[in-house]
């Protein structure tokens, strides 16, 4: 009886300091399709970033309950007052580990909800980018532009709204994201190249039943474009943090997004053609 206490205590003390599982969301953890080289990420913080911390400070607080709990076990073993050493004892301190755990857990999550942007619905087709004749684009009044690179290509149109671009890929990665817990293959089509496509598809395979991903909040920034008379492409930065309703698990977002336009045809919606992580 005393050794399979000792076990147990054990087993939940390293629970306490074992990493989060990550959750499953659009594209999984893999990169699929086509890759190209970015500008590097804006200087200014990210939103992400007040809860990278708490993940760091709860993943420190889960260290040492567990490494308090297993170190006095052992110097109680060692020590020959294991005897004295009763099985509500044990309890009682499980118990208040883990409502500190739980409790530490709450105030991460409440404070990175506050910094939750609300996720605009998507309307109209895939990533559609409507011609504005009299636009100009400038570089220096529209936000989330990373800043050209001597080897990254920032070309773009003069009538590409950057803002309302930007805006939409936001909506967009929502609705993808719901597609894929719901293993909506047929909207997923809707915005990604065949070769892409049929890579995701394999991919949602390997996940059994509808997923409860949902993302938290979102930043997005442009970090690549480049045009010519045929096509236009650009690469657009994903960075924040989604979570796992059903398994109550979080982790971050940080990917790339590479979409193609093809001008030779009228109104063709920009599709994503690889997605590296």
């Amino acid at each position: 009886m005393k050794n399979i206490l000792t076990v147990l205590m054990m087993v939940f003390a390293f629970s306490l300091a074992a990493p989060e599982v990550h959750a499953k969301k659009f594209g999984g953890s893999k990169s699929f399709g086509k890759s190209y080289k970015t500008a590097p990420q804006k200087q200014t913080p990210a939103a992400a970033t007040p809860a990278k911390q708490g993940m760091s400070k709860k993943g420190m607080l889960g260290g040492m309950l567990g490494g308090l709990l297993v170190g006095g076990l052992i110097a109680s073993m060692f020590g020959g007052a294991f005897e004295g050493f009763q099985f509500m004892d044990m309890i009682i301190m499980a118990g208040v580990a883990f409502l500190l755990f739980r409790l530490f857990k709450g105030m991460m999550q409440a404070k990175a909800a506050s910094q939750q942007g609300s996720p605009q619905p998507a309307s109209g087709p895939a990533f559609r980018q409507e011609a504005q004749p009299d636009a100009t684009f400038n570089t220096a009044s529209q936000g989330g532009f990373a800043g050209s690179s001597n080897d990254v290509p920032f070309n773009l149109p003069a009538d590409f709204d950057l803002t309302s671009f930007l805006s939409g890929a936001r909506s967009h990665y929502n609705t993808l994201q719901k597609a894929w817990n719901e293993n909506d293959l047929e909207t997923i089509q809707e915005y990604v190249s065949i070769e892409l496509y049929n890579e995701l598809r394999v991919q949602r395979k390997e996940l059994e039943g509808e997923q409860h991903t949902e993302v938290m909040f979102l930043d997005v920034e442009l970090v690549r474009a480049e045009s010519t008379a045929s096509l236009s492409q650009v690469s657009v930065k994903f960075n924040g943090r989604y979570r796992d309703g059903h398994e109550d698990v979080e982790a971050d977002i940080n990917e790339v997004w590479h979409l193609e336009r093809d001008l030779t045809q009228e109104d063709a919606p920009w599709l994503i053609t690889g997605i590296e992580q």
